[in-house]
């Protein structure tokens, strides 16, 4: 094993330690805990640098960001017929002007957590219209980019982790997922708003019953919907 590797590891454990004391509960968690973060963002976590790599990526990042395709996601060409969810919302994939459009409506953090794949500090995050990430509320949280309904309060648990977390999406057609090896040696399963092609965080195998599912999402990324409101992207019956 390389130094390079040694010093990883070791960092990667003083995360998960640090992760740990400031959580309530303690150890089972705590390798999920390490693994919800891309690399710079641990860096940034355990010294931080996240705040300044975020305003130093600029608005030139967030644009060509905001236009690109990616893995397992492209924008539409806006010929394409409308496609429609079983739960009936509008999920046909945004073109590149409408993403970049939306995308300007975010602050620079709230577009670097979307569009280039960041990660906020645990116990930290609110939503992108200022809820923290910890909101107890009944309601639907949707995209910040696009507003498609991802996930309902009825899902969502305390997983100890500083995320907000959910069991299962609304709907398994409004969220793609795709394998992330940006980390060396723990590849993980990014979730993607089917919509708008935003990063929403990572899903592991160690949530709650009925799914076991663990949807672990940046709060940048969503929007809050409280329960008896009008949801956006909702298809009208003919």
């Amino acid at each position: 094993m390389t130094a390079w590797c040694v010093v990883c590891m070791l960092l990667l454990c003083m995360h998960s330690f640090a992760a740990g004391k400031a959580a309530a509960v303690v150890a089972p968690r705590a390798v999920s805990r390490a693994r919800c973060v891309r690399p710079y963002s641990l860096f940034g976590n355990l010294f931080g640098t996240k705040a300044a790599k975020a305003a130093d990526m600029g608005s030139a990042a967030s644009k060509a960001g905001a236009e690109n395709s990616r893995e397992g996601w492209a924008p539409s060409s806006g010929a394409a017929p409308r496609k429609v969810s079983q739960s009936g919302f509008d999920v046909t994939p945004l073109t590149a002007e409408q993403r970049q459009q939306e995308a300007a409506k975010l602050n620079d953090f709230q577009r670097y957590v979307t569009l280039e794949q960041g990660t906020e500090r645990a116990f930290t995050g609110t939503t992108a219209d200022g809820l923290p990430w910890d909101n107890k509320q009944k309601g639907t949280y949707v995209s910040a980019i696009g507003g498609l309904p991802l996930f309902s309060s009825d899902t969502k648990f305390n997983s100890g982790t500083g995320w907000p977390s959910f069991y299962a999406p609304i709907d398994k057609d409004h969220v793609v997922e795709v394998v992330d090896k940006s980390i060396p040696w723990m590849p993980r399963v990014e979730v993607i708003d089917a919509k708008s092609g935003a990063h929403l965080g990572h899903v592991f195998d160690d949530g709650p019953r009925p799914t076991g599912k663990r949807y672990c999402i940046n709060a940048a990324a969503l929007k809050f919907v409280p329960e008896g409101q009008p949801l956006p992207n909702k298809v009208e019956e003919q």
